[in-house]
């Protein structure tokens, strides 16, 4: 099963992410996504699971949990913004969510792939809406097999220029 992982769309939805996310089973949204019709465009693409962020409105927080807790190929995962955490680590995501093996985050708009207590795959895909802290914007695509850690990339969203 392959997963599109993306954060921090703040209402912008770039035409690389259809590409990214060509043959993805499943999207996995971690916060700050923007007005709600961005769902819709993520969903013809595949299910998705979405939490708010911080940013996110009153129509969004009415729609969307803060955590987001689902098995996909038999690993436990977790989505969150991650902000209730104030500024999330890797290690801070495992002590709040022991359970999981996989946990995705975002808020900080830094990509981040990395292992924890060496079974926990934590990924912050980047922020792939408007570039910030000069960073270009990025998502990320996790592969899951059952029986086998999961393998996940980070892939930059390099058409970028205009902004």
């Amino acid at each position: 099963m392959r997963l599109g992982v993306i954060a921090d769309t703040h209402g912008l939805l770039r035409p690389e992410v259809f590409h990214a996310f060509a043959e993805v089973d499943h999207i996995l949204h971690a916060g700050d996504l923007g007005p709600l019709d961005l769902l819709t465009e993520l969903e013809a693409m595949a299910p998705v699971t979405a939490v708010y962020g911080n940013t996110d409105g009153e129509e969004v927080r009415r729609q969307l949990p803060q955590v987001a807790s689902l098995v996909l190929e038999g690993f436990d995962i977790i989505v969150t913004h991650g902000d209730q955490l104030g500024s999330p680590t890797p290690e801070r995501l495992n002590a709040a969510f022991p359970e999981a093996e996989i946990i995705v985050y975002g808020h900080t708009h830094r990509p981040l792939l990395t292992v924890v207590d060496v079974v926990v795959t934590v990924m912050n895909p980047g922020g792939a809406g408007h570039r910030r802290f000069g960073l270009p914007p990025s998502v990320g695509i996790l592969e899951l097999e059952p029986g086998i850690p999961p393998r996940g990339r980070l892939l930059p969203l390099l058409d970028f220029e205009s902004e």
